[in-house]
């Protein structure tokens, strides 16, 4: 049985680490392992770094029309809506995502009202999954709010859909580091770690079967979930209790 083939398929990763570039991001060093297997899949990747951009706070798709002077954020918007695949990246905070994290998550929630040619939620038919980093407790929690604000707003998550790594808890050295407090490290911080390096393999993975097969199919059918058709009155097998 040959290869599955992924060329057609492109994924856009959006760091959200706190430091501007040029700043050496530990996420970006985890994002990279998974973009290698992207790049050798001969899959189109493309990468932002959300803190280098002016993208302004809020719910609305445009906030210079709600008193921000500047908002980069629509033209960031058309690589998100280009990309088959979503990868969130973020560092830990006090147990949580970063503050750009969340903020990409509010301005992707201010676009899922915006429908498809199908009349469905914008984001129907993308595969979506996360990648942390972090010197402290909270991947998984981190997980669970990145991926199910994915799915709320209409992308699709494939199993193992999270990759990351924490190694000690506590002050340390982080992801990709080959020194700590002077010291040179006999190899980079995490590369040997077999659970991240399977974690994030089966995430790309499962990312790249998922979004072949939605796009292979044109996404998801319309039935039972067009907006735009619920809107004009159809309710498909839906009944309706009261009226019972």
């Amino acid at each position: 049985m040959s290869n599955p083939d992924f060329s057609q398929l492109k994924a856009l990763y959006i760091n959200c680490t706190l430091k501007k570039s040029p700043d050496k991001s530990h996420t970006d060093s985890l994002i990279e392992v998974s973009k290698k297997i992207m790049n050798k899949e001969k899959v189109k990747v493309d990468e932002i770094r959300l803190v280098d951009h002016d993208v302004a706070s809020g719910v609305y798709p445009d906030m210079t029309e709600h008193g921000w002077e500047k908002d980069e954020w629509p033209e960031l918007f058309k690589k998100v809506m280009d990309a088959d695949i979503l990868i969130v990246g973020t560092p830990i905070w006090l147990g949580e995502k970063s503050s750009e994290a969340q903020k990409l998550i509010e301005r992707l929630y201010a676009m899922s009202g915006q429908t498809n040619d199908k009349g469905q939620y914008k984001f129907y038919g993308k595969a979506g999954g996360c990648i942390i980093t972090g010197n402290e407790d909270g991947v998984k929690h981190c997980a669970m709010g990145i991926v199910y604000s994915l799915q709320h707003v209409g992308y699709s998550i494939p199993p193992q859909a999270d990759s990351g790594w924490i190694g000690t808890v506590g002050p340390g050295p982080s992801y990709g580091d080959t020194e700590w407090k002077g010291e040179k490290l006999d190899t980079p911080v995490g590369f040997d770690s077999d659970f991240t390096n399977r974690n994030t393999t089966f995430m790309t993975y499962n990312l790249l079967h998922l979004a072949n097969m939605l796009k292979a199919n044109g996404g998801y059918p319309k039935y039972g979930n067009s907006r735009e058709k619920w809107d004009d009155g159809e309710r498909w097998e839906f009944d309706n209790p009261e009226y019972r």
